[in-house]
């Protein structure tokens, strides 16, 4: 089985499972690069790439959110999902690459339309100053 699967089959779980910040980390390598849609700069080591894909389940993860395509080559997975927020349609990408033992590396999300792009942007600054409030 490729790294990709046995990382794909821990990063369903902990999505179904409401991504929950100690179950993220545990299959985040410490040393991580986040790539965001609204941030310009990657995000680099496990506990801030852990904070935004928390921050991320909050936001997109809603009762509308779903994959609806999966792509897998060695270690590397695309998913691409649909969702809506604040009534405004997002599709994007996640872009997964994974080390031998099944672990993130790497995560890059991709969103379109422009005005799907800002609503994450919004929401998503949102979610992360209640994270540093709280």
């Amino acid at each position: 089985m490729s790294s990709a699967r046995t990382g794909l089959g821990n990063w369903h779980r902990v999505i179904e499972g409401g991504s929950k910040p100690e179950e993220l980390a545990a299959m985040i390598h410490k040393d991580a690069v986040f790539h965001s849609p609204v941030v310009h700069t990657p995000q680099r080591g496990q506990t801030i790439v852990v904070a935004y894909l928390s921050a991320a389940g909050e936001t997109l993860g809603n009762d509308s959110f779903e994959y609806v395509r999966e792509l897998v080559d060695g270690d590397n997975a695309m998913l691409e999902f649909t969702t809506e927020m604040d009534g405004i349609h997002i599709n994007g990408i996640d872009l997964i690459r994974f080390d031998d033992e099944g672990k993130i590396v790497d995560f890059k999300v991709m969103v379109r339309p422009l005005k799907a792009v800002n609503k994450v942007w919004e929401q998503m600054a949102a979610q992360l100053e209640r994270m540093k409030a709280g």
